[in-house]
């Protein structure tokens, strides 16, 4: 130990006298052994660890079986059953190892975090599927567009700013947020440019982002702005650890579906047999890591996503029972919408046919089902609650009427 306004060698905290060739170290006011440093080492550590274990326990996660899982997403999103049971897994995995860290003090086995990248068409259930199985498991959950997210210096926001939108999600209770789910869309929009090659140029909202993620995804403590938007040195931050955090990616990776097939040659003539069964329609059922990294997404980044399942393009009959059948279908929504006025309100099978088919036309999904509705809608629901009427029959006609004037309207503005 290097010399100290210290003379006489006396601990501090336990009051012996130390000798020359032992530890010691000296503070500002006083002296502490090393025997006694390691003790408060200790208390420390124990400490740390009660708090983690307290705040374990004292989250209520409902969790579920993946079969159980799977038969909860049922209720609420049609098809899209591969999808669903990768996520039932993933989910389930996720949140045993959260529960499991009670024992992980006696077992050498750390079970990583798996994160998980959904790709599909717009409209096709990705923001659905994740929100219900936050839903379902009780955790606080949070949307972020990483479109929005650019490199430090630059006009844009952080992206440690997701999570200010995970910790207002859980009312600031950071233990509660620990344990969240944060669906990051269109992450397929941070591609670095240039594909496999890096850029020449300047890539603020694309590969720099890439890099600011690594750390949210991988699993560190990371400095939060309690308001979100841009760091700066002068104000309080919220330290949140993110190694139980489930980060779920989303994107549409358009034209992914043309690496996917020059990887699998089927565009060539006379591909070898054992491709002969391959649906080219549906591509991305074939995606990879691989692939993912062709399309523009650093290495480093596909590996912090090892779970990846595509989400299939959703045909007329998948459109229609989405319609109708989930719990919170949409015809239900207005029929109940309509029923708080005391009118009953009914769909003939036509005009359900009607409205699926220019979902289809117009290429929406899932989404654009509501559109269109609420085009064919708002007049009856503008008159009908000041009319003395008890009923509406929604035909193919009516339907087919209100859409058209409604989008010849919009076009002569």
């Amino acid at each position: 130990m290097t010399k100290s306004k210290f003379s006489d060698r006396t601990c501090s905290f336990c009051g012996r006298h130390i000798p020359e060739d032992q530890f010691l170290i000296a503070g500002l006011s006083g002296l502490i052994c090393g025997d006694c440093a390691r003790t408060v080492n200790d208390i420390l550590h124990n400490t740390e660890k009660d708090e983690r274990l307290k705040a374990v326990e004292s989250l209520k996660i409902n969790l579920l079986k993946p079969h159980e899982i799977k038969a909860r997403l049922d209720d609420y999103v049609i098809g899209q059953d591969e999808a669903k049971k990768v996520l039932s897994v993933a989910v389930y995995n996720h949140y045993k190892r959260i529960m499991q860290e009670k024992d992980s003090e006696q077992d050498d086995v750390e079970i990583e975090k798996s994160n998980i990248l959904l790709i599909g068409e717009t409209g096709t259930g990705k923001t659905l599927l994740a929100r219900t199985i936050a839903k379902l498991l009780e955790v606080p959950f949070c949307i972020a567009d990483a479109t929005v997210f650019t490199q430090a210096g630059y006009v844009g926001e952080d992206v440690e700013s997701i999570l200010t939108r995970l910790l207002q999600a859980a009312d600031y209770d950071v233990a509660k947020a620990e344990r969240g789910i944060v669906f990051i869309d269109e992450i397929d929009k941070i591609a670095r440019k240039g594909s496999e090659n890096p850029s020449i140029t300047r890539d603020v909202s694309g590969e720099g982002v890439q890099q600011s993620l690594l750390k949210l995804l991988e699993g560190s403590v990371v400095n939060v702005p309690p308001q979100g938007g841009r760091k700066h040195p002068e104000q309080e931050f919220i330290h949140i650890n993110t190694q139980h955090i489930l980060f779920i990616g989303s994107g549409a990776f358009n034209n992914l579906d043309q690496i996917i097939s020059e990887r699998m040659n089927t565009n060539a003539i006379g591909y070898n047999k054992k491709n002969r069964n391959i649906d080219k329609d549906n591509m991305l059922q074939y995606v990879s890591a691989q692939d993912i990294k062709q399309f523009g997404l650093i290495p480093e980044l596909c590996g912090r996503f090892p779970v990846i399942t595509s989400l299939n393009p959703l045909d007329a009959v998948a459109l229609k029972q989405i319609l109708t059948r989930p719990k919170n279908a949409l015809v239900k929504q207005y029929v109940k919408l309509f029923q708080m006025d005391g009118i009953t309100l009914s769909f003939e099978e036509e005009a359900l046919d009607y409205i699926v088919e220019k979902a289809v036309e117009l290429k929406l999904g899932a989404r654009g089902l509501r559109a269109i509705v609420e085009k064919i809608m708002t007049d009856a629901m503008y008159d009908f609650p000041s009319l003395d009427k008890n009923k509406i029959t929604v035909t193919r006609e009516y339907a087919r009427e209100n859409f058209e004037k409604s989008i010849f309207s919009f076009l002569d503005k």
